[in-house]
């Protein structure tokens, strides 16, 4: 079940409106297409050892691209948004 936990997890989505978020006790989780919301629930609540208030889960469909006349398609995203419980908080910028 620990391997499977750790799999769930892709990468923190860092950008502008994600931290604007973090500033409201929310983050962001690229995560797998298989993952559910109790899934990722568990494994922040390991990795990082807080407390989850809630899961949010978006399928973000990958984007039809041209690039020199050729028609190509970027892959779809499963993003989780999850809002930690009051006076916590992960550190998403930490070196690996």
């Amino acid at each position: 079940m620990n391997e499977r936990l750790l799999n769930v997890l892709r990468a923190p989505r860092i950008s502008e409106k994600t931290a604007r978020l973090a500033e409201s006790n929310q983050y962001v989780f690229e995560v797998a297409s298989t993952a559910t919301k109790a899934d990722v629930k568990a494994a922040i609540e390991q990795l990082f050892s807080v407390k989850v208030e809630a899961v949010n889960v978006v399928n973000a469909k990958g984007k039809t691209k041209t690039f020199r006349f050729r028609s190509g398609r970027r892959s779809d995203q499963r993003k989780a948004y999850v809002r930690l419980a009051e006076g916590q908080s992960i550190d998403v910028m930490a070196k690996a």
